[in-house]
């Protein structure tokens, strides 16, 4: 399984949301809070292409993007293959 980092805030829906979809798919993943490490929000601008609002997904080196862009890519069947490469 892919490594899977998601950049969140702990008052975002949607974050939440984002995260409930990698738990209800078992999915591990490791949560970077950048309200918690503010020196952590410049490398995921710098890693997202200057995107700046979370979430912020990335599955192994691939940029996916936010919450939005996540269930975009379940709805159409191309999430697992991506969290299976």
């Amino acid at each position: 399984m892919a490594e899977v980092i998601i950049y969140t805030k702990a008052y975002c829906p949607y974050c939440v949301r984002a995260k409930a979809l990698l738990d209800e798919k078992r999915v591990a993943y490791h949560e970077v809070k950048i309200d918690e490490q503010p020196e952590r929000r410049a490398e995921m601008i710098e890693k997202a292409g200057g995107r700046s609002t979370v979430p912020q997904i990335f599955i192994g080196t691939t940029h996916i993007g936010g919450c939005d862009e996540m269930f975009a890519l379940h709805a159409v069947d191309k999430l697992e293959p991506l969290l299976n490469a």
